[in-house]
């Protein structure tokens, strides 16, 4: 019972700071592209990759932590399907070339950002 009231609380925090971030993003750069989806994708891939290396290589953080982050906090703060819903919005308005930069870019940076979270959890 614990272990869930822990996802739960975690999930609700990740719920919270992708709320946040994103909103704070699009404040920023506007709405003309999702940005605010980009950037909590690419910061999630970033500290994913930093927790997994954390827990499974270094072995730093307890497995029942890396359960309640991973899938409590990240499971709530990565909005992929957020990205696909958008890009088909992009689509649909035919808007070919931002919806494309959208799912290519944000997989490709998120790629890169995961390997470094992974290289700065060697690291640390």
């Amino acid at each position: 019972m614990q272990k869930l009231l822990l996802l739960a609380l975690a999930g609700m925090c990740g719920t919270l700071a992708r709320y946040w971030l994103s909103g704070a993003v699009y404040g920023i750069m506007g709405r003309e592209f999702p940005w605010g989806t980009a950037a909590v994708n690419v910061l999630g891939c970033l500290l994913f990759g930093l927790v997994w290396v954390l827990a499974d290589e270094r072995q730093i953080l307890r497995p029942e932590l890396r359960l309640v982050i991973l899938v409590g906090f990240m499971g709530a703060f990565t909005t992929f399907s957020s990205l696909i819903f958008e890009t088909g919005e992009l689509m649909r308005g035919a808007q070919w070339a931002k919806a494309a930069l959208n799912l290519v870019g944000q997989n490709f940076l998120g790629f890169v950002a995961f390997a470094i979270g992974a290289g700065i959890g060697r690291i640390v």
